[in-house]
């Protein structure tokens, strides 16, 4: 039997169980809760003139007969924001060449920058077939819609090698993740460093003490009102501060994720006597940490560091974990431990003479991020 193709406007027309099995052991931030609080909140489609309706809902499911064999968490987008695999120069590449670039068809998991399965597909189900199939839904859903271009972001290696045999072109760009070697203590991952990072990191780690700072992860049941809205202050005053940030995010969302997705909550947040000064929106499911957002209500030295890298250490060495994704960018993660990670994407453009462009341009940009990757990312010891 063949698959049909339907597009659901709502994650929550998809019933909780039957998507979130399809998620299983996989990226939390595919999950239903996940993806049903941007929509519930309005942190995705809005109205078009502001953020959330730059990514409208269209969520990708085939199904055999009334059976669900695989979902992707699919939008329209009318701009670029809040996707993290840039492509500004994409856009202006194309409006240079007469080619309207938006709308685009995107499947991604809104404000995540996560690696994770983006073909989610049933138990029983023949994973690579069904992420062919759906490679080519989104592939034909671009080309019915007039899209300049469809684009899955953050793909595990295996599926982006998928993606790419249907024809997307591939991408490649870099995060920077901890990973546990066995370290039983602190002091043991310390020890890895030669003498004058040791000296370094120590110096920084113990600075929260002797500026009077308590940093500590917040058990689920112990989030309450004020811890979120605490949160949802810190995530504001960090994107407040630049010129390009932007609060894709409202108190709605993290009042909601703290009420139905705490179990995947692993929130830090930093105490001066009994006031709340800083604090990272950090999630774990399996043996993984995951760091998003993180802000301060107060300037101290190295408290950065230490709510969102020191801490997310500590924390995966006491419980055992196998590694820790802070998030995206900053090369200041190097020096802290974190190694250069490569990230995969799949971009299929509609227009042969873009494509072409294109296809050149990351042919280039792969074979730089392997020699990054593979340097280690020429870390000064």
């Amino acid at each position: 039997m063949s698959f049909s193709l339907r597009v659901h406007a709502r994650v929550s027309e998809v019933p909780k169980e039957t998507w979130d099995a399809c998620v299983g052991d996989g990226s939390p931030f595919v999950e239903h809760t996940w993806l049903d609080c941007f929509e519930e909140a309005g942190c995705v489609g809005g109205d078009e003139d502001d953020h959330a309706g730059a990514w409208q809902p269209a969520h990708l499911a085939l199904y055999e007969g009334d059976a669900l064999v695989a979902v992707a968490p699919s939008y329209f987008k009318t701009n670029s924001e809040g996707e993290f695999i840039f492509d500004w120069a994409w856009a202006d590449l194309a409006r240079r060449i007469g080619v309207r670039y938006y709308p685009k068809l995107l499947v991604a998991s809104p404000f995540s920058p996560v690696t994770g399965e983006r073909v989610l597909v049933a138990p029983g189900q023949d994973r690579e077939r069904a992420i062919a199939a759906m490679a080519g839904a989104v592939r034909a859903t671009a080309v019915e819609a007039k899209l300049s271009s469809a684009h899955a972001l953050f793909l595990r290696d295996d599926e982006a090698r998928i993606w790419e045999a249907e024809g997307f072109s591939r991408r490649a760009s870099v995060q920077y993740h901890w990973f546990n070697e066995g370290f039983r203590t602190f002091d043991d991952w310390i020890a890895t460093f030669k003498s004058k990072k040791r000296n370094q990191l120590r110096r920084e780690a113990a600075q929260p003490a002797k500026d009077g700072v308590r940093i500590e992860t917040i058990a689920p049941e112990r989030i309450t009102p004020d811890i979120v809205r605490a949160m949802h202050r810190f995530y504001a005053s960090t994107v407040d501060k630049f010129m390009w940030g932007r609060r894709y995010l409202n108190r709605r969302f993290f009042e909601l994720v703290a009420d139905r997705f705490r179990d995947r909550l692993a929130w830090v947040i930093a105490w001066r006597e009994d006031e709340p000064i800083a604090g990272a929106f950090n999630v774990q499911k399996g043996e993984r940490l995951y760091g998003r957002y993180w802000g301060a209500s107060v300037d101290l030295p190295f408290l950065h560091f230490n709510v969102c890298y020191y801490h997310g250490i500590r924390h995966c060495i006491e419980r055992g974990l196998e590694a820790f994704e802070p998030g995206a960018g900053g090369e200041h993660k190097l020096a802290r431990g974190f190694r250069p990670t490569t990230m995969h994407s799949a971009h299929w453009v509609q227009n042969a003479r873009f494509r072409n462009i294109i296809d050149d341009f990351l042919e280039r940009e792969r074979e730089a991020v392997a020699a990054f990757v593979a340097s280690g990312g020429h870390e000064e010891e």
